[in-house]
């Protein structure tokens, strides 16, 4: 009698308009040797310390679908992302303008190999990082695909943390009347943080129809750099799901996204304690996973009425330079890849007006999208390492209560300061492929879609 009245519930269609959640993960972990991404000189992993992932959520309602994908990588660049979107549209009807894809920025992962890179690679490096930029977009639809097969009807609740002693602004006024970039711990000629820092985590959790926990997604603006060394690793989002997966149960899939993150990191300059190594992004990552488990007890149900999506290309006015700093940084270019080989600006300086001359005055093609669930949640993708500022003001102005903004998603296009941090200087500002007033551009784009999407739900509410 248990048996036949369980074959019954597997075979009863779904009530109409049932909301439905799909999730799952693909490893995309690269083989050893693979060259690891993040800085401006060349290593190679050594071994695993944890498994990379593109890990999926596949939305859908009344047959309308979206899908949210996060990689443990440095970054999304925009090919990967649109053959990944070709391939699994191909492969479950999801339209690729529906489809999220972003990396996470974890520091310890590999290498996505494009030509002209600053990594300079040679010999198994290179090789093995063409194999596995090649072979990405596959592993990223067959995560989207399994998604698409399990969905089943699910409950929504969401909710925003607060957590604010794991993060700090990493630019700094001086003494001297310069804005200093990392200027090291317990530096007497620090003044004080030259911007903020974005406190909120955001969270939304999924359940299936009995309650059980189907995903948690987590969103949080800091860099993930905490590790460093020679070992492939998530960084501490590997912490934070091992926490909720060991609390909620092993089938319960935790999604991180990398919020506007771009001048934020995890050093306290006002202490002498060394911060990194997988102890550090354990520490992290803990803190992080107690504030979501504080975040479930005042999370809101959502109704999931629609899921609906929209994606706009903003094109960027390209960073200026003089016609004398290309011969200049034709003559740094053998260095990149290389420890110590030149002044690190200069390596940053450098390739960045290579990148810029090369585009021969074509701006750049930035992605802006925005995925809504009911009237309530919004995701907001922008392609490149966003400053905090703009990301929260996104948030501040956007008419969803829970909005998620997710950084280096359908695209890398680099660093994208305020307005206010060009003139200012240091890391961020020299590295940026775009002018001054992209930032805002990209704000206003999300806004405006961000609305628009709004008052369609409305429309059909």
């Amino acid at each position: 009698m248990k048996r036949t009245l369980l074959l019954l519930l597997f075979v009863l269609p779904l009530a109409a308009g049932d909301f439905r959640l799909g999730q799952a993960a693909v490893k995309i972990t690269p083989p050893a040797g693979a060259p690891m991404a993040g800085y401006y000189h060349n290593r190679a992993a050594s071994g695993v310390h944890d498994d990379l992932f593109a890990k999926t959520l596949v939305l859908e309602k009344d047959g309308e679908k979206a899908a949210l994908v996060a990689c443990d990588i440095i970054g999304m660049p925009r090919g990967v992302a649109e053959e990944a979107r070709r391939l699994a549209e191909k492969e479950t009807g999801i339209p690729g303008a529906r489809i999220m894809i972003s990396g996470t920025h974890a520091h310890t992962g590999p290498v996505l190999y494009e030509e002209g890179s600053r990594y300079n690679l040679e010999g198994d490096m290179l090789r093995i990082a063409r194999e596995y930029i090649a072979a990405l977009p596959a592993k990223i639809a067959e995560s989207i695909k399994l998604a698409d097969s399990r969905l089943q009807p699910a409950k929504a609740a969401a909710g925003v943390g607060h957590e604010e002693s794991i993060s700090f602004n990493r630019r700094f006024f001086m003494k001297d009347g310069t804005v200093g970039w990392n200027p090291g711990k317990l530096n007497p000629n620090i003044v004080r943080p030259a911007g903020p820092i974005d406190p909120d985590v955001g969270v939304v959790r999924f359940e299936a129809a009995d309650g059980g926990p189907l995903a948690t997604y987590v969103n949080f603006a800091l860099h993930l750099d905490t590790v460093g060394g020679v070992e492939i690793s998530a960084d501490y989002p590997y912490t934070v799901s091992k926490l909720l997966g060991r609390l909620n149960g092993a089938d319960m899939l935790t999604m991180f996204t990398i919020g506007a993150a771009g001048n934020l990191n995890h050093i306290n300059v006002k202490t002498a304690a060394r911060q990194n190594g997988h102890g550090e992004a354990e520490r992290i990552g803990g803190v992080l996973a107690g504030e979501v488990l504080k975040t479930y007890t005042r999370l809101e149900d959502i109704a999931a009425a629609s899921v609906r999506s929209r994606s706009e290309i903003v094109r960027l006015p390209l960073a200026g330079h003089e016609p004398s700093d290309v011969e200049w940084a034709r003559g740094v270019a053998p260095k990149f890849g290389k420890p110590d080989a030149a002044p690190f600006l200069d390596l940053v300086k450098a390739f960045r007006v290579l990148d810029v001359e090369a585009r021969k005055g074509n701006p750049i093609d930035a992605e802006v999208q925005v995925i809504a669930l009911g009237d309530k949640v919004a995701w907001v993708g922008l392609p490149g390492e966003i400053f905090t500022e703009l990301g929260m003001a996104i948030k501040r102005a956007s008419p969803f209560p829970y909005t998620m903004v997710t950084e280096l998603a359908n695209g890398s296009i680099g660093y994208v300061p305020n307005r206010e941090s060009y003139p200012q200087g240091a890391y961020e500002a020299i590295s940026a492929r775009c002018a001054a007033g992209s930032g805002e551009m990209l704000v206003d784009t999300a806004l405006r879609l961000l609305r628009g999407l709004k008052a369609a739900g409305a429309a059909t509410n």
